[in-house]
């Protein structure tokens, strides 16, 4: 199979992200989409297809929110002792700038 001709359709980008928030193996989503499809020769893309997708999009976005996880987190931690002191500082991009 040519790599100009591999593509994952939308449904399955939705399903391959609902499956990493779900912390499924990419392996057995892949198994999944293979068993629904009746078999490898059914599909039109690979197993790394599904791990590169993984990499490039979904977890790509998981790390542009890890800073808005990480306030929640600190603001968790005031609220839970009063005396705890922190300063957040984010850069335009939303990625952390200054923390103390």
């Amino acid at each position: 199979m040519l790599k100009q001709n591999r593509e994952l359709s939308i449904s399955m980008h939705r399903t391959i992200e609902n499956n990493e928030e779900a912390r499924i193996r990419p392996s057995k989503t892949y198994q999944s989409f293979v068993a629904a499809a009746g078999g490898y020769f059914e599909l039109n893309f690979i197993e790394k297809d599904v791990r590169n997708y993984i990499t490039r999009e979904v977890r790509n976005v998981s790390q542009l929110e890890d800073a808005k996880e990480f306030e929640k987190y600190l603001l968790r931690m005031k609220e839970k002792n009063p005396n705890f002191f922190f300063e957040l500082e984010l850069k335009v991009d939303q990625s952390i700038k200054i923390t103390f």
